[in-house]
Protein backbone atom coordinates (compact mmCIF):
# COMPACT_ATOMS: atom_id res chain seq x y z
CA UNK A 1 0.00 0.00 0.00
CA UNK A 2 1.01 3.68 -0.79
CA UNK A 3 1.52 6.12 2.23
CA UNK A 4 -1.56 8.25 0.40
CA UNK A 5 -3.96 5.51 0.04
CA UNK A 6 -3.48 4.81 3.66
CA UNK A 7 -4.26 8.70 4.24
CA UNK A 8 -7.30 8.38 2.29
CA UNK A 9 -8.54 5.75 4.64
CA UNK A 10 -8.41 7.97 7.62
CA UNK A 11 -6.33 8.26 10.44
CA UNK A 12 -7.86 6.44 13.38
CA UNK A 13 -5.20 7.20 16.13
CA UNK A 14 -4.04 10.74 15.51
CA UNK A 15 -4.71 13.39 18.10
CA UNK A 16 -4.31 17.13 17.57
CA UNK A 17 -4.03 17.62 22.09
CA UNK A 18 -1.79 15.68 24.09
CA UNK A 19 -3.39 13.55 26.57
CA UNK A 20 -2.84 13.53 30.13
CA UNK A 21 -2.31 10.25 32.36
CA UNK A 22 -0.89 8.06 29.87
CA UNK A 23 2.14 6.10 29.06
CA UNK A 24 4.13 8.90 26.97
CA UNK A 25 6.97 8.71 24.58
CA UNK A 26 8.70 11.31 22.18
CA UNK A 27 11.27 11.40 19.85
CA UNK A 28 12.38 14.55 17.24
CA UNK A 29 14.26 13.87 14.50
CA UNK A 30 15.22 16.84 12.35
CA UNK A 31 11.92 18.43 11.60
CA UNK A 32 10.33 15.67 12.69
CA UNK A 33 8.32 15.49 15.74
CA UNK A 34 6.52 12.69 17.16
CA UNK A 35 4.59 11.96 20.53
CA UNK A 36 3.29 8.66 21.38
CA UNK A 37 0.78 8.40 24.03
CA UNK A 38 -0.15 4.78 25.36
CA UNK A 39 -2.40 3.60 27.87
CA UNK A 40 -2.26 -0.21 29.42
CA UNK A 41 -4.32 -2.70 31.12
CA UNK A 42 -2.77 -5.97 32.76
CA UNK A 43 0.15 -5.56 30.83
CA UNK A 44 -1.30 -4.91 27.43
CA UNK A 45 -1.85 -2.17 25.52
CA UNK A 46 -5.27 -1.17 25.28
CA UNK A 47 -4.80 2.02 23.21
CA UNK A 48 -2.36 3.96 21.63
CA UNK A 49 -2.93 7.62 20.08
CA UNK A 50 0.04 9.42 18.48
CA UNK A 51 0.74 13.22 17.42
CA UNK A 52 3.10 14.09 14.85
CA UNK A 53 3.91 16.97 12.80
CA UNK A 54 1.48 17.10 9.88
CA UNK A 55 3.85 17.72 7.22
CA UNK A 56 5.26 14.44 6.75
CA UNK A 57 2.71 12.26 5.74
CA UNK A 58 4.56 9.13 6.10
CA UNK A 59 5.52 9.73 9.85
CA UNK A 60 1.64 10.26 10.16
CA UNK A 61 0.49 7.23 8.01
CA UNK A 62 3.90 4.60 9.77
CA UNK A 63 2.64 5.82 13.48
CA UNK A 64 -1.28 5.26 12.73
CA UNK A 65 -0.46 1.81 11.48
CA UNK A 66 1.80 0.84 13.80
CA UNK A 67 -0.71 1.87 16.63
CA UNK A 68 -3.13 -0.27 15.26
CA UNK A 69 -0.39 -3.36 15.67
CA UNK A 70 0.32 -2.58 19.11
CA UNK A 71 -3.53 -2.68 20.52
CA UNK A 72 -4.04 -5.66 22.32
CA UNK A 73 -0.29 -6.81 22.33
CA UNK A 74 1.07 -7.82 25.62
CA UNK A 75 5.06 -8.01 24.54
CA UNK A 76 6.40 -5.81 21.70
CA UNK A 77 8.90 -7.21 19.50
CA UNK A 78 10.48 -4.45 17.54
CA UNK A 79 12.00 -6.25 14.33
CA UNK A 80 8.43 -7.86 14.11
CA UNK A 81 6.78 -4.81 14.01
CA UNK A 82 9.43 -2.89 11.60
CA UNK A 83 9.15 -5.63 9.39
CA UNK A 84 4.93 -5.39 9.08
CA UNK A 85 5.71 -2.12 8.48
CA UNK A 86 7.99 -2.20 5.95
CA UNK A 87 5.70 -4.76 4.20
CA UNK A 88 2.54 -3.13 4.52
CA UNK A 89 4.08 -0.15 2.76
CA UNK A 90 6.04 -1.95 0.37
CA UNK A 91 4.79 0.37 -2.58
CA UNK A 92 6.01 3.50 -1.37
CA UNK A 93 9.42 4.41 -3.83
CA UNK A 94 11.24 6.14 -1.06
CA UNK A 95 11.50 3.00 1.15
CA UNK A 96 14.57 4.71 3.37
CA UNK A 97 12.08 7.34 4.15
CA UNK A 98 9.25 4.80 5.42
CA UNK A 99 12.20 2.83 7.72
CA UNK A 100 13.51 6.00 9.00
CA UNK A 101 9.45 6.99 10.09
CA UNK A 102 9.61 3.69 11.75
CA UNK A 103 12.44 3.97 13.85
CA UNK A 104 10.87 6.99 15.05
CA UNK A 105 8.08 5.58 16.14
CA UNK A 106 10.30 3.01 17.88
CA UNK A 107 12.59 5.11 19.33
CA UNK A 108 9.34 6.97 21.10
CA UNK A 109 8.02 3.70 22.06
CA UNK A 110 11.22 2.76 23.89
CA UNK A 111 10.61 5.84 25.70
CA UNK A 112 6.94 5.82 26.13
CA UNK A 113 7.81 2.28 27.66
CA UNK A 114 10.57 2.93 30.07
CA UNK A 115 12.82 1.26 27.68
CA UNK A 116 15.11 3.96 26.23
Amino acid sequence: MKVDEYLKAGLKNEVSESLEGLMYGLCKEGCHRLELFIKKENDAIVDCKFKATKRCKKLLAVSDFLCEELKGKTSIDKNALKQKALEHFKEEKEKDKVENRIDIFLSALDEALGKA
